[in-house]
């Protein structure tokens, strides 16, 4: 017997909606071995040149919000930029490449802007050494995109030098040092500009004495690990300065980022929880002493 004929169904009069479960691809240094290049062990660089005929060298990388989408948490008056942070970073890597201890000084020129659509490749070039071992170093950029031009974002040196002693805080938090209300630091800090995300919300605790300024920072949870693949993560390190903003019964100034480093020693990787240690000059700049939570030097 044949089967009964079925009534037909109605097709919708709208196009049909599909939806893509696929991740999109995120670019991968692979192995660059061979290419004859050596990998760069740093999450912002992929590979490490020797320069033919000179002792100088070039570290290369390509850096996106999509590869390290944490940087969008890093964003001044609207616009996201790469942190100071990450070049004092970047630089300490350079040194360790190159047999330097020290971050002698490191001056930013331009800021490195990121968007959510554009890569951008970085490089980080080296100098011979002088007489003295010291070499220069610089910082430069481009939009991952033919034809864009370079822009150089940072210049300074590398150089040698026995690191020096850090001494602990004898007492946690320092005796007679005054709590400061942390509560509402980065509403604060949004509206005078400073847009920081949870990535870079790290003050847990603040206190001062006299002019200096003492904190308790910690580095987001989702970014802990990452943290020993920098000399120190950025995001951590840019949470130390942000207590330096803090003067009781003073409004927050303007958007004003720190654009000149010197005398940068690293003594240890992976801090995830650190005590900071402020304290202003008469230049209007700031000294700042790191630690962990046992009071080894960070």
């Amino acid at each position: 017997a044949l089967p009964e004929p079925q009534r037909p169904l109605d097709l919708p009069t709208y196009a049909f909606q599909r939806t893509r479960y696929w991740l999109d691809p995120v670019k991968t240094t692979g192995d660059v071995s061979t290419a004859g290049l050596t990998t760069a062990a740093h999450p912002f660089l992929g590979a490490v040149v020797d320069l033919a005929g000179s002792d100088g060298t070039v570290l290369t990388g390509r850096l996106s919000l999509k590869s390290h989408p944490w940087l969008a948490d890093h964003a001044v008056s609207g616009t996201v930029l790469l942190p100071g942070t990450a070049f004092v970073d970047l630089a300490l890597h350079a040194a360790d490449e190159t047999g330097c201890e020290v971050l002698e000084e490191l001056t930013l020129q331009a800021p490195l802007v990121l968007t959510g659509t554009t890569a951008v490749l970085l490089r980080v070039e080296v100098g011979e050494p002088d007489e003295d071992g010291r070499r220069s170093v610089g910082i430069h950029s481009r939009p991952d995109t033919e034809g864009a031009l370079w822009t150089r974002h940072a210049t300074g040196e590398l150089g040698h030098g026995s690191t020096p002693g850090v001494s602990a805080d004898a007492v946690w938090p320092p005796a007679g040092a005054v709590r400061l209300d942390t509560s509402t630091l980065y509403e604060e800090l949004a509206a005078a500009g400073y847009e920081y995300g949870p990535a870079f919300q790290g003050v847990q605790a603040a206190w001062r004495n006299g002019d200096d300024v003492f904190a308790e920072v910690s580095l987001a949870e989702d970014q802990h690990s990452d943290a020993d693949t920098f000399g120190i993560h950025p995001a951590l390190l840019d949470a130390t300065l942000h207590t330096a903003l803090l003067t009781p019964g003073t409004e927050l100034p303007a958007p004003r980022l720190p654009f000149a480093w010197s005398g940068i020693h690293l003594h240890a990787t992976g801090a995830t929880t650190v005590r900071v240690h402020i304290t202003p000059t008469p230049t209007d700049s700031i000294t700042l002493k790191i630690t962990d939570t046992t009071g080894q030097p960070v």
